[in-house]
């Protein structure tokens, strides 16, 4: 028995103690296409670096980024207009909707070139997502440590996101929890992931 059975015969285990759920999922996919889907996403993506409003101020987003689904979505001043699936990421949005059971309209892409590279602490708990949201997100390339932290308690769990892994998190998850990926001091090589999110057009939402 590889590794890779081992953990896969391992069913996923809930990483919150409470207010939500978060499963990791390793070996997601054979190894070998795992490899050749990170390659061809850091060559095949039209990756920018966007300009995100935050207090008033302008700053450079630090990673790459590229945005894909049926609708558009805003955050931080950045706007994203609808946009065809790349024929690279439909198969991997078919594997993400069979692991989450859910189905997604929009994907997120973020290239962390280094380890200077980073998402801040935030939760994915815009009223264009539901109320309830499920989030797949799909990791590829250099192994980084995510973090979650308690809105009210201040509890925190972190996990290592490992090359062909998918994190899921759904139930009440976003309207108690932030999340990150740091900077780290470490050498270390690019990541990709794939932010997988089912997003209601804007004027589609409803008062709650």
């Amino acid at each position: 028995m590889t590794t890779g059975d081992l953990f896969a015969s391992e069913p996923p285990r809930n990483l919150l103690p409470l207010d939500g759920e978060a499963l990791l999922l390793r070996d997601v996919m054979p190894i070998s296409d795992a490899d050749r889907a990170f390659d061809r996403l850091v060559s095949g993506i039209v990756w920018q670096q966007e300009i995100a409003k935050m207090m008033g101020r302008e700053i450079a987003v630090p990673r790459l980024t590229a945005w894909y689904g049926d609708v558009a979505y805003r955050y931080s001043g950045v706007y994203h207009p609808a946009s065809p699936f790349p024929k690279i990421i439909i198969p991997l949005r078919e594997l993400a909707e069979d692991k989450a059971g859910a189905t997604f309209n929009t994907v997120l892409l973020n290239h962390y070139r280094d380890g200077r590279d980073s998402v801040s602490w935030h939760a994915d708990d815009e009223d264009v997502l539901g109320e309830n949201p499920v989030i797949a997100s799909l990791s590829f390339g250099e192994e980084r440590r995510f973090h979650f932290r308690h809105k009210e308690t201040g509890d925190r769990v972190s996990v290592d996101l490992p090359h062909n892994s998918l994190l899921i998190m759904r139930g009440a998850t976003q309207h108690h929890w932030h999340h990150q990926i740091p900077k780290t001091a470490r050498q270390i090589g690019p990541r990709v992931n794939l932010t997988f999110r089912h997003t209601v057009p804007e004027g589609g939402i409803r008062n709650r």
